[in-house]
């Protein structure tokens, strides 16, 4: 193919790329299969790579990531970044809606929108094109996390429409709670620790190093705020409307994320709903966020030192609840980490019923100095793993018990061990406690590891209770009829998991690597290592 053959194709596969992203990520529309969305990509990918200085920056191969960032670079806001001002008050909501109408001429106008927990970004934009995305920082300047962004898939790196030259726009950056629960559920199988909160994890999966890490996490992400000269709109409202229409994940009307209201009473309305219906959301939210809708009328309102005053946040009440601790229990992971856990008696939180709740490890049982049978206070405002926030003493037993941790693991008797520097205890018996020999194998056949087809965590239970594996080389020797004597495993599943042992011995080197579970191995370390060996 002729270079300008090659540069018109790639071209025309970018605008079709680009336009299923955003049907399927933004507007839940599936106008092409997997298969064809891939094939395209690939032929994408193969052009880009005979003729790299045809491949532009914001192509849609950007969004499988693969970039390494070694250092993120400080950039200066254009526009400050500032903090809301808060509070847990609907009485100090009338003050500041009283206070607004005082300060500015004419009739005031307001937008309620859903607080997101999640990471406060602002995405720059010229002639229609991704130019660069920034954290919050310190207000002042934050972190060019350009590379990492581009893997959300619902923020555009071409825009359509009536779009200024040049302008930000500013919104959250979050995990999606069936992302997030998911990433968890894998982590726990592995005997990984698990992240807590979706918050946090969102702010620490954006500063990765590896692009291509970030791109399988799932972040998501809602953007509203558009700062820029000569914006086609007079009100934030209307500014919203038209970022939609442009390409972007907006808060949906429709659902009532975001309300256009002039009273009071509307306020309120939005701040009770939701204080009622967060459960149902698909996503964290702590809170609900007012703003003035008519930039004029921001504009004549300012900003104090810290925040603006044309904006205020109320928060929601962290949601608690007390239940009784029957006992304490430890769960041992692949690496041998030994976690406590609390058993509760079944409590109402959060929409769910809790009955566990992590101690994550013997300095958290100290601290809260629990005993046998206590009554708890426990949360989950912003966490997705229930945590014991506090004991209620006065419910305390006279003879009561302190609850001590336990000195040898709880499944093969060996003496714990505890390093310097280190949060957990762990068992060194890793050849011969069964949670971490299974935790390993199941490690092993992982996707982002040896990626075996036909096994999964139930089958290398089974395995492992019938005597026929004991470590991850024992599944290359095992038989059809070692597979079929197992329950629920016929012709058909052994033969699917012979051929997936056989196609994963082609895997690279450094899947090989992280699937051995080497401790502070991980797929980064990994590929370093295999970048700098002779294999």
């Amino acid at each position: 193919m002729k270079k300008a053959e090659a540069l018109q194709r790639i071209e025309n596969l970018s605008r079709e790329l680009n336009h299923y992203n955003h049907k399927y990520y933004v507007e839940n529309i599936s106008e092409v299969s997997d298969f064809e969305y891939d094939k395209r990509l690939k032929e994408l990918q193969e052009l880009e790579d005979q003729f790299p200085d045809l491949a532009d920056e914001n192509s849609p191969t950007k969004r499988v990531g693969g970039d390494i960032t070694k250092k993120f670079q400080t950039v200066a806001h254009e526009y400050p970044m500032l903090s809301l001002s808060n509070t847990y008050s609907e009485e100090e909501i009338v003050d500041w809606e009283n206070r607004v109408k005082k300060l500015v001429a004419g009739k005031v106008e307001y937008v309620c929108e859903l607080k997101y927990d999640g990471v406060a970004i602002g995405v720059r934009y010229e002639n229609g094109k991704f130019l660069q995305a920034v954290t919050r920082g310190d207000g002042s300047q934050g972190e060019d996390v350009s590379t990492n962004v581009k893997t959300i898939r619902t923020i555009p790196l071409q825009l359509k429409g009536d779009f200024p030259e040049y302008f930000e726009i500013r919104g959250e950056i979050f995990f999606p709670l069936s992302t997030f629960n998911a990433i968890n559920k894998k982590r726990e199988e592995q005997g990984e620790e698990l992240f807590a909160n979706p918050r946090n994890s969102a702010s620490g999966t954006l500063k990765l190093q590896d692009s291509k890490v970030v791109a399988d996490r799932g972040l998501d992400c809602y953007l509203y705020g558009v700062f820029g000269k000569d914006l086609p709109a007079e009100t934030h409202y209307d500014s919203v409307l038209k970022a939609n229409r442009w390409g972007f994940k907006t808060p949906d009307v429709d659902n009532k994320y975001i309300l256009k209201t002039d009273s009071i009473e509307g306020i309120m309305d939005f701040i009770h709903f939701w204080d009622e219906h967060r459960v149902d959301l698909p996503l964290e939210i702590d809170g609900v966020v007012i703003k003035v809708n008519s930039y004029a009328q921001q504009e004549e309102l300012g900003s104090t030192a810290k925040s603006p005053r044309w904006a205020i946040a109320y928060k929601f009440q962290t949601e608690q609840a007390s239940a009784k601790l029957e006992k304490v229990t430890y769960q041992v992971g692949r690496t041998g980490a030994v976690t406590p856990v609390a058993n509760l008696s079944p409590v109402a939180l959060g929409g769910t019923i809790v009955q566990r709740a992590s101690l994550h490890n013997q300095d958290q049982i100290e601290k809260l100095g629990l005993h046998e049978f206590d009554t708890v206070y426990v949360e989950k405002g912003g966490e997705i793993i229930p945590k014991i926030v506090g004991v209620d003493l006065s419910c305390r037993k006279d003879n009561a018990k302190k609850i001590e941790f336990i000195e040898v693991c709880p499944q093969c008797k060996t003496p714990l061990k505890r390093f310097d520097g280190e949060a957990h205890h762990y068992c060194p018996n890793e050849l011969g406690c069964p949670p971490q020999i299974t935790g390993k194998i199941i490690h092993f056949i992982s996707r982002k590891a040896m990626d075996i087809d036909g096994i999964g965590s139930e089958t290398v239970e089974q395995l492992f209770n019938e005597k026929l594996i004991k470590n991850s080389a024992d599944l290359y020797g095992l038989t059809f009829d070692q597979i079929t004597s197992l329950e629920r495993m016929g012709d058909k599943s052994a033969n699917n998991l012979l051929a997936g042992l056989k196609k994963s011995k082609n895997v690279p080197f450094e899947r090989v690597l992280f699937a051995l579970g080497i401790r502070y191995v991980g797929e980064t370390v990994a590929k370093k290592l295999r970048k700098h060996s002779k294999i």
